[in-house]
């Protein structure tokens, strides 16, 4: 899903350059919240995309520090915990 997220940000980020159709905000953000917040943060700082608007600057490492907890404690519990 980060890898997913990464490009949507790229292909956002193009389109914004050409003026064409873009990707929601909305949906940036939901593959962000999906599991996808390390792909969104590093789409932020790469393309310099979203970087301005305080609800992606807040939500993108929010998320992304939420599901690295997730992942930690599920790595925990599965593998040393057991």
């Amino acid at each position: 899903m980060t890898i997913v997220t990464f490009i949507l940000y790229g292909v956002d980020k193009g389109k914004a350059k050409k003026g064409r159709w873009r990707i929601p905000e909305k949906t940036l953000l939901l593959f962000a919240a999906c599991f996808g917040g390390l792909g969104a943060f590093l789409g932020m700082k790469i393309f310099r995309h979203k970087t301005k608007h305080t609800s992606f600057k807040i939500l993108v490492p929010t998320f992304m520090i939420i599901q690295f907890i997730l992942i930690a404690a599920g790595v925990y519990f599965l593998y040393i915990r057991h």
